[in-house]
């Protein structure tokens, strides 16, 4: 099995983030210089909580393919499509609708997050007097689409992350491994977390293994803002090169397959 099919899917990215663009474009015709962004809250509900819905099913059927690849390389292959079959009703379908919720409220604050940013870039660059309309309205479309592109990448990256999370724990599968996407954007510490084998209940912190200072604390693979990266669980620990890196007690070691299981026994890994 190919790990990076785990990894969050472009399609539905753009796909959120061309709504979420839309969304914003229509919230612009409630706005001009003496009023801030005004919508009708009804019309927000409803438009937040079917891209919501949209995104997180996106990820969650994206999934699915990866996952039934997952089963016929894995001992735990009938457990797998057995599970694929009930999800919903279990902790994944709780997982989903969390998510969907929290994606939802987040796009309905998205008017006044994005009214906050521009009065802040307004102060910031000595706005005064007489108001410039049609310069705040451009500024305004700006710091729409750049915060319409980081909240795409980043929840839907984010929802990847807690997919393939319940999955892996609803089925007993305690690790994963970080990966990247392994070119030069990748940021210094997620270079340092590539191919590294974490366990599901003892994330890092990949600024403080490379001596960074980050208020970021301890995440899953894909969970920073931004991040590309993505978890790839661990369904057979034979389809692995060993000796392999190891994230344990705050540190990445170099572990043999037997050193390995040894460990993995105590987080029930594959």
């Amino acid at each position: 099995m190919k790990p990076d099919r785990f990894s969050t899917a472009r399609r539905v990215s753009e796909e959120y983030r061309r709504t979420l663009e839309a969304i914003l474009e229509r919230i612009f015709h409630g706005y001009n210089e003496d009023t801030a962004i005004i919508t009708d809250p009804r019309w927000l509900e409803f438009w937040a909580m079917q891209t919501a819905r949209r995104m997180i099913t996106g990820v969650l059927t994206g999934q699915a393919r990866s996952w039934r690849e997952a089963a016929r390389e894995s001992m735990k292959g009938r457990q797998i499509y057995l599970a694929l079959q009930q999800e919903l009703s279990g902790p994944v379908g709780h997982r989903v609708d969390q998510l969907i919720a929290q994606n939802a409220m987040l796009i309905r604050s998205l008017p006044s997050s994005v009214a906050k940013l521009v009065t802040e870039r307004i102060a910031r660059r000595g706005f005064s007097g007489e108001r410039a309309a049609s310069s705040e309205l451009s500024l305004l479309r700006h710091v729409a689409r750049t915060r319409a592109r980081l909240i795409a990448r980043t929840e839907t990256s984010k929802a990847t992350t807690a997919l393939t999370q319940a999955r892996s724990e609803d089925l007993g599968l305690g690790w994963y491994e970080w990966k990247s996407s392994e070119d030069e954007r990748v940021r210094i510490s997620h270079r340092k977390m590539d191919g590294v084998l974490v366990a599901w209940d003892d994330p890092p912190s990949p600024e403080h293994l490379v001596g960074q200072r980050s208020n970021l604390g301890h995440y899953q693979a894909g969970n920073a803002p931004n991040c590309r990266c993505y978890p790839a669980p661990v369904v057979n620990v034979d389809y692995l090169r060993w000796p392999h890196r190891v994230y344990t007690g705050g540190r990445i070691l170099m572990m043999t397959r037997v050193q390995f299981l040894r460990v993995s026994g105590l987080r029930r890994a594959a």
